[in-house]
């Protein structure tokens, strides 16, 4: 289990102490200059880490674990972050979660946990690109995610940063063999990432060729990544009801027809 507190406002302060943290979501829900700052609880479950993070403004208190345990820790991950922060599921203004494409088991699991979450407390749902999340969590500004969608083939998107510093998609995201993944725009400088890299990383260079500059192995989507880009889509309203939050698998067949 990995927690991780980070408070990058404005300023980017970097590590505030928990008991800092506390204090802060524990402030009334208006400022004197009237701002009041969302609180949102995301997860992800689309690879083989469980992620799950407490989002305020800038706030994050986040737990991620790795390994096939997903729907016997996902329960426990959501009561630890809201213990720490000291807020109940009702003083939350949304829920947000990787939709997928990714596991069709982990998306089921992040899926119902997220509806059973919403009808309980009657919270708005914010779906999210589990392919956008994994770029948001990179250092650069063109992104080439991958993940490894099993029956040699990959789910595949390319993100551009925007002024804001968030990731927004090229064409589309789609699921296809690493050789026949679409060429990205030459003026870039591409960034490859996602458990897609790790398994096909040779056929993508002999694909790609110059248009990367490097991939990086071990990446997964963080919830703090779901939570970031479900705030702008939260302004943009986005959100849906909780029978409304659907997994997006992409391709729909689970094994290869004969």
């Amino acid at each position: 289990m990995s927690p991780c507190f980070a408070w990058v406002p404005r300023r980017a302060i970097v590590g505030t102490p928990v008991h800092r943290i506390r204090g802060l979501l524990r402030l009334s829900q208006w400022t004197n200059t009237g701002f009041r700052p969302l609180k949102i609880l995301a997860l992800d479950t689309s690879t083989d880490a469980c992620s799950v993070a407490l989002f305020v403004d800038a706030l994050v208190c986040e737990r991620l674990e790795r390994g096939q345990k997903h729907s016997s820790r996902i329960l426990s991950m959501v009561d630890e972050v809201l213990a720490e922060s000291g807020l109940s599921l009702t003083q939350l203004d949304a829920l947000a979660f990787g939709r997928g494409p990714g596991s069709f088991t982990g998306l089921r699991i992040g899926t119902g946990v997220v509806q059973g979450l919403g009808f309980g407390a009657d919270l708005p749902v914010v779906p999210v690109s589990s392919l956008a999340t994994l770029a948001q969590g990179q250092d650069a500004r063109c992104v080439l995610a991958a993940f490894d969608a099993r029956m040699s083939q990959v789910y595949w998107g390319a993100y551009l940063s925007n002024a804001d510093g968030l990731v927004e998609l090229r064409g589309r995201e789609q699921v296809l063999a690493p050789c026949d993944v679409p060429l990205p725009g030459p003026e870039h400088d591409w960034l490859g990432a996602g458990s897609g890299w790790d398994t096909y990383a040779e056929a993508l260079r002999i694909r790609l060729g110059r248009r990367v500059r490097d991939w990086l192995p071990n990446c997964f989507p963080h919830a703090r990544d779901v939570a970031r880009l479900a705030r702008v889509e939260l302004d943009r309203g986005a959100a849906v009801t909780p029978e409304q939050a659907l997994p997006v698998y992409i391709r729909d067949d689970v094994t290869r027809k004969p």
